[in-house]
């Protein structure tokens, strides 16, 4: 008995050694794990910078015949006591009280008359974590073409400016005010801009900081267009995919999934907030739209409609394309821009406007179509 007792206490010694050593391994394995996964997101920044170099090159062969381009800096909200983007749970001082800054794309038309004044639309770029591009240059070419003068606003959260700029997010908070920020610079700084004729135009993401900069700032703009806007945060959280979720839950992001803080996604969601609405309002809805979801912009609808609210809805059915169909170059994304330049035209009064799609293609397209 005596020996098997020492057998049984030997074993069980032998085999805590090995739980320990594993435990260890395991420990290790995690922390080399956790120190890859912060070099690939430090990588993940630096080619982020990388490739917004290549977007401004292609910016440029694009856009560079019609208009006068340039990027300019101005400062947005400071990022506020309660942000911590270092991840060690230091701050520094400076960085949450000085205002932060920001970058913009500013777009002239090469022939306007520097003693004249036009029209300024405000274009918040579309995606959480991305960044202004002129992939759909035909639409930027056509707003040139009226001669709309545009700035776009790399707000905080974009990506291509580094780690610290992208964990300086604040999803439909202080982004929104970055965008009324480059508003307010254009106007501030340049004479050829008509302070009375400011207008606001966003696809997706940027469809949702359209919508709140009108219901934020009302006598900031004349008119709003907001394409296939996110509107809902809590129906959205509800049909998008958990690792979606996560990203709004990370400690620099809202920090809090809806279930947790549903009032915060609700003081951030266009369709509950509709109530503020003073502005001319046009939004566009696609059936077959895969990341925004049309059930989000229904119930936007329903509640400008519940707060008696005069706009403009145009609910598409299956065209292709789907989120991205006004963008598209077939026929009925042109007939859809030309609506939207209609629209904008009756409250902004640019200085040449297309009297038909043929006018508005020669504008885009190096051919008409048939």
């Amino acid at each position: 008995m005596k020996l098997l007792k020492r057998i049984s206490i030997f074993a069980i010694a032998v085999m805590t050694s090995i739980s320990m050593a594993q435990a260890d391994d395991t420990d290790e394995l995690k922390a080399e794990i956790a120190d890859l996964k912060e070099r690939l997101s430090d990588m993940r920044h630096s080619f982020d910078r990388v490739n917004k170099g290549l977007k401004d090159i292609m910016m440029h062969n694009i856009m560079g015949e019609v208009a006068i381009i340039e990027k300019v800096r101005f400062t947005g909200p400071p990022l506020g006591k309660d942000h911590d983007f270092s991840g060690d749970g230091e701050q520094n001082p400076l960085s949450l009280t000085n205002p932060l800054k920001l970058s913009a794309y500013v777009f002239f038309p090469k022939d306007i008359d520097p003693s004249k004044k036009y029209p300024l639309l405000v274009f918040p770029h579309q995606g959480v974590h991305a960044n202004f591009d002129v992939e759909n240059g035909q639409l930027y070419r056509e707003l040139i073409a009226q001669q709309y003068i545009i700035i776009a606003p790399d707000y905080r959260g974009s990506t291509g400016y580094g780690k610290r700029f992208y964990e300086s997010i604040d999803y439909g908070g202080k982004e929104v005010d970055d965008v009324k920020a480059a508003r307010d610079y254009m106007v501030e700084n340049y004479s050829v801009v008509d302070q009375n004729r400011v207008g606001i135009m966003g696809h997706s993401h940027g469809g949702m900081i359209t919508l709140l900069n009108l219901f934020n700032f009302p006598d900031a703009y004349k008119v709003g267009f907001a394409d296939v806007p996110v509107s809902d945060l809590i129906a959205r959280m509800g049909y998008k995919t958990q690792g979606y979720r996560e990203l709004y839950e990370t400690d620099y992001h809202l920090g809090e999934s809806a279930f947790e803080n549903h009032e915060e996604y609700i003081k951030r969601s266009p369709a509950w907030n509709t109530h503020k609405l003073e502005t001319p309002l046009m939004v566009y809805g696609n059936t077959n739209d895969d990341d925004v979801n049309i059930l989000e912009i229904r119930h936007l609808i329903k509640s400008l409609k519940a707060d008696g609210k005069e706009f403009t809805y145009k609910e598409f059915e299956d065209i292709p394309g789907g989120h991205n169909f006004a963008r598209m170059d077939h026929p009925i994304a042109r007939q859809a821009r030309y609506d939207i330049y209609k629209f904008l035209e009756e409250h902004l009064s640019p200085e040449r406007t297309f009297g038909n799609i043929k006018d508005m293609e020669r504008a885009s397209y190096k051919f008409v179509s048939r």
